[in-house]
């Protein structure tokens, strides 16, 4: 024999018949375009597109860190793989639609991510997280993922233009090597997968999934293709049909169809963003004059005189992050940023008007007034 002598990994190799191992896992591999058209592909990837453009926002207000969400990219994984899909620890959040949709979505981030993400929520930096994640860690990325998902149905809501409701989200740690946390991942046997980058700050460059099943999927474009073509303006169509130009060719329309729902896809994504947009406008108050009020005036305030309101009165103030606050138990001491003795504040509807001394009254505590706004001014402040 010429050959080369056989290694004992090749010889089990052969004997178990597994030799083809390579070239079968190749041939698995499931194509997108067998199951989601290209057009289908950007429709989910732009649905996806708008719904977490809003979520960066919540989600860059919540950690006080610039977020970017972007780049979807759509495909297509067998239930039966899931552990190659995910090999590393991650967090996943369910989230089922209780109106709009029957369906769940479920989003997907690395356990290291996640643990960057609670860590900000609880009041760190990001930089130096906690290697395990305990009930804190997960309540605190459930809150975030909470209000990510809240953003995103709203916009969806814009973008089908019917009222969109979600569940409370659920989380599981996913340890898919481990067994831990199947019972999240929808048990059907196709799933479409749409992987976001995600940014935050200089702490994350990672990714994020989005994982539903692909009936769900399907029905989503569908839908938003149906949304599309009832908003078409109805004096084009009107303005074509009186055209005398000969009717295009079935070909032309294919390659038309598409571009029209990609242009109202742009302009509904643009219309998502103008509502998101705050309207701010500057506020306009009437002047009140520092001479006594004339007599129409002053029965108008007669009129208000036996309102009720809160008078409340403020020992001080503090500020502390919600680890801190978790940590209080029977006996903390929280340092106020008043110094012994200094006047305590007096609110009314919670406008400070005065300021005092705390004095005690038989048995009850009171404050006696020693500085107070004019008349004119508390006014102003009850406004």
């Amino acid at each position: 024999m010429t050959g080369e002598m056989l290694s004992q990994d090749e010889i089990d190799a052969l004997l178990n018949g597994n030799t083809t191992s390579d070239s079968s896992a190749e041939n698995n591999d499931l194509n997108v375009e067998d199951y989601l058209s290209e057009m289908q592909q950007d429709a989910l990837g732009e649905i996806g597109n708008i719904s977490f453009g809003s979520s960066a926002t919540a989600l860059s207000a919540l950690l006080n860190q610039k977020v970017e969400i972007t780049t979807p990219t759509v495909s297509i994984i067998d239930y039966a793989k899931l552990e190659d899909e995910f090999p590393h620890p991650y967090v996943a959040i369910q989230v089922k639609y209780t109106e709009g949709f029957s369906g769940v979505n479920i989003l997907v981030v690395k356990q290291s991510d996640a643990a960057i993400i609670a860590d900000l929520m609880l009041g760190g930096d990001g930089k130096t997280p906690a290697d395990l994640m305990d009930e804190i860690h997960l309540s605190a990325v459930q809150e975030a993922m909470n209000q990510m998902m809240g953003s995103a149905a709203t916009s969806m809501s814009s973008v089908f233009n019917k009222k969109v409701d979600i569940s409370p989200p659920s989380i599981e740690l996913l340890n898919l090597t481990e067994g831990e946390g199947t019972e999240t991942i929808p048990q059907q046997n196709l799933l479409a997968k749409v992987s976001f980058r995600l940014k935050i700050g200089d702490l994350i460059d990672s990714s994020i999934m989005q994982v539903l099943p692909v009936e769900f999927a399907t029905s989503l474009v569908e839908e938003l293709f149906a949304q599309t073509e009832s908003n078409e303006p109805k004096a084009t169509q009107a303005s074509q049909s009186e055209t005398a130009a000969p009717s295009p060719r079935i070909d032309e329309i294919s390659e038309q169809k598409p571009k029209q729902q990609a242009s109202e896809l742009a302009k509904q994504k643009e219309a998502v963003e103008k509502e998101t947009m705050p309207n701010v406008q500057t506020a306009s108050f009437s002047e009140f004059s520092a001479s006594s009020p004339s007599a129409p005036e002053t029965k108008n305030l007669e009129m208000l005189l036996d309102i009720p309101l809160q008078v409340t009165v403020e020992l001080g103030r503090t500020s502390r992050t919600v680890k801190e606050i978790i940590e209080l138990g029977s006996g903390s001491i929280i340092e106020l940023d008043k110094l012994a003795g200094e006047p305590v504040d007096i609110l009314v509807n919670s406008r400070l008007i005065a300021q005092g001394e705390v004095v005690v009254i038989e048995e009850n505590f009171g404050v006696r007034v020693t500085d107070i706004v004019s008349q004119s001014d508390r006014i102003k402040r009850l406004k």
